[in-house]
């Protein structure tokens, strides 16, 4: 099963017209959260961008502050993680460059066992939902509106029919949102 998950703006934007995003830092119970459910990934997809803003999980001491934060530094080291790039050369810890198609690397994955993969950064997950390779959408509205910037989801050339699986407010008023594609 292959997922987006991102936070946004109520606009639908993962980063605002600068490139800033640190309105979605999350609290603590979305931290816990995001740690219980990266610890369940088999891989995660990667795009540049977001391989370098998360390899500071990997590379900086600071990170590991308190306990959480070691042990979401602990989870995301050890998650395998494939990488899209056509500037980078080579990739650190966890991580490789991706050899195939988007597609491939899924199937890649699948076939080896992964059964919980992650997409992410708009750009590479747009590229999945566009091609049909999504089946869930995990959303992190957050309660700000950005007036633009990058947007989460790409424009698509007929309706995604969705299912709302779950729901849930976390602390400052962030809403979690879990989709599940309708066949």
């Amino acid at each position: 099963m292959l997922f987006v998950s991102m936070g946004v703006s109520v606009d639908g934007y993962i980063a605002d017209r600068t490139g800033a995003f640190d309105w979605g830092a999350p609290g603590d119970d979305l931290f816990g959260f995001h740690l219980e459910r990266v610890r369940r990934l088999d891989a995660i997809l990667l795009g540049r961008r977001l391989y370098e803003t998360m390899r500071v999980w990997e590379t900086d001491p600071a990170m590991r502050h308190g306990e959480a934060e070691a042990a979401f530094a602990d989870t995301w080291a050890a998650l395998p993680k494939v990488v899209f790039s056509r500037t980078l050369e080579r990739v650190e810890g966890n991580a490789r460059l991706a050899t195939g198609t988007l597609a491939e690397e899924v199937g890649r994955l699948a076939s080896g066992g992964a059964a919980e993969l992650e997409i992410g950064g708009a750009m590479l997950a747009g590229q999945a939902i566009e091609a049909g390779l999504v089946d869930e959408f995990r959303i992190f509205r957050y309660p700000i509106i950005v007036g633009g910037g990058a947007p989460l989801l790409p424009h698509v050339a007929d309706p995604i029919r969705l299912e709302l699986a779950e729901s849930r407010v976390f602390s400052g008023g962030v809403v979690y949102e879990h989709y599940r594609r309708v066949s």
